[in-house]
């Protein structure tokens, strides 16, 4: 979200400020961007921010807009918890144990790769806490910018090729395994400008082959929430998606999420011209532990692995097929459900 052309900031500062929120999750990207003017740039979002942020908790997670001068306004501008850099952490609220993690790390390598290797292991040591702590907080929510899977059409990364994020650089500590191996229930990213809800999916399988896939899912469930609006247009989506795509919306908007209990969590995304939801849906664990072999069988049974030559044809198609017809269409049909 910017400081020019915020569709939702309007809506989020009302909500703040009514208490209908208990915290707000910002998952990259800022003002677009911080530094610019000198930081100028950066000083009017933080007023623009603050009838919102001073009512309740606005959480951050760093994104590529920050990247400039080793992301130094976004790590000046912000104190997150348990943190002397922002740049990763994590927090409890309620049932819920939160892990913000700086996905930049695997893209801008000018700066180093220890910073990948640190990350990791401290993120494998808070899953472990947080695993011993179920009991008391069973929800294990993840937010990083870019997103492991994603169906715009201008990424590569989360279309095309497989994410550094999610296989890690060279192999080495990719994040996918990581969050299956402890069992984490809710990944959320942003950077895409656009919405889209996942079913469960773990290795490029997906699991959509049930009437109620968010019940007991077998893998985590992604949601992609960029889109609250900034001085760059909203996304347009490949002409086939991925199997692991339920829901996407290039509308301008904004989620919501409520933890009613240890097994129920509620999330919506809402248009901001309209006000109107939507998407929804329930993510239901009877029971929050690492996923393990019987997981896995029940995602490769119900499951469908997509195959890379699945991309190929998805992507290459689209481009063949794309124009300004095209184009029009997706913005005038801009919603799409399976």
């Amino acid at each position: 979200m910017g400081n020019i052309n915020a569709r939702s900031l309007g809506k989020i500062q009302r909500l703040a400020q009514d208490g209908d929120f208990d915290m707000i999750l910002h998952v990259g990207d800022f003002a677009y961007n911080l530094d610019m003017k000198d930081g100028t740039f950066g000083d009017v979002f933080m007023r623009q921010i603050e009838p919102a942020a001073a009512y309740v908790p606005y959480m951050t997670v760093v994104g590529n807009h920050e990247e400039k001068y080793n992301f130094t306004h976004f790590v000046n501008r912000y104190t997150m918890p348990d943190s002397d850099h922002n740049l990763f952490y994590s927090f409890d609220i309620g049932k819920a144990h939160f892990i913000a993690f700086s996905t930049e790390f695997y893209f801008f390598l000018n700066y180093g790769t220890e910073q990948i290797r640190t990350q990791y292991e401290w993120i494998k040591k808070d899953l472990e806490k947080a695993n011993k702590n179920r009991k008391n907080v069973p929800w294990i929510i993840t937010m990083g910018h870019r997103p492991m899977y994603c169906s715009d059409l201008n990424s590569t990364e989360c279309t095309e090729y497989d994410s550094p994020i999610r296989i890690g650089i060279n192999g080495s500590y990719g994040l996918e395994k990581l969050f299956y191996k402890y069992g984490v229930d809710l990944e959320i990213f942003a950077h895409q400008h656009s919405f889209e809800r996942l079913y469960p999916v773990y290795n490029r399988t997906v699991y959509n082959g049930t009437d109620n896939p968010y019940h007991n899912p077998p893998a985590p469930v992604h949601i992609v929430s960029g889109s609250a609006g900034c001085d760059e247009n909203t996304e347009i989506f490949v002409k086939h998606p991925h199997p692991w795509s339920a829901f996407r919306s290039s509308n301008y908007g904004f989620s919501r999420m409520q933890i009613f209990n240890d097994t129920h969590l509620y999330f919506e995304q809402t248009a901001a011209a309209t006000n109107k939801i939507e998407d929804k849906f329930w993510l239901i664990k009877d029971s929050h532990k690492p996923y393990d072999i019987h997981d896995l069988k029940k995602l490769k049974t119900h499951g469908f692995h997509v195959p890379y030559s699945y991309v190929q044809h998805s992507i290459h198609h689209h481009h063949h097929k794309h124009n300004h017809h095209n184009e029009k269409e997706n913005i005038n049909n801009n919603v799409y459900e399976y």
